[in-house]
C-alpha cells in the first residue's frame, strides 16, 4: 500500500550530474530508512546510499565523495545527488523505503517498498 515514484534519471556525459528523486505515498506511520540501489545488466544489485530517520548515511565506496543522499523537507522524499558521473555508474537506480504503515485505523505494521526504477546512462 506504500507506493514509490522515482524520477531524475537520464542520459548524461561523463563528469556530469543528475539528481534522483523518490517520493512515497500511502498510509505511512513512520519511515526508518531510505536508500538507493542500482543494478547493471549482468551484475548484482548493490546498495548505493542509505539514510536513516536520524540522518545517518552510508555509501558504497565507489560513490563516496561524488554522491550525496538526503531527505526532503517532506520526510517521505529522498534524493540522490550524483556528481562526477562515470560510465560505470550506468545502471537502473531503484529507491527502497522501510518503515511502518497502517493498513487501517488502529494498527501499524512493517513495510518495505521498492520503486519501479529510473535509468541512468553515462556515455559520451
Amino acid at each position: 500500500q506504500v507506493h514509490l515514484v522515482e524520477s531524475g534519471g537520464g542520459l548524461v556525459q561523463p563528469g556530469g550530474s543528475l539528481r534522483l528523486s523518490c517520493t512515497a505515498s500511502g498510509n505511512i506511520f513512520s519511515i526508518v530508512v531510505m536508500g538507493w540501489y542500482r543494478q547493471a545488466p549482468g551484475k548484482e544489485r548493490e546498495l548505493v546510499a542509505r539514510i536513516t530517520n536520524s540522518g545517518l548515511t552510508i555509501y558504497t565506496d565507489s560513490v563516496k565523495g561524488r554522491f550525496i543522499i538526503s531527505r526532503g523537507n517532506a520526510k517521505n522524499t529522498v534524493y540522490l545527488q550524483m556528481n562526477s558521473l562515470k560510465p560505470d555508474d550506468k545502471a537502473l537506480y531503484s529507491c527502497n523505503i522501510e518503515g511502518r504503515r497502517w493498513p487501517y485505523s488502529g494498527m501499524h505494521i512493517p513495510f518495505s517498498s521498492w520503486g519501479q526504477g529510473t535509468q541512468v546512462t553515462v556515455s559520451s
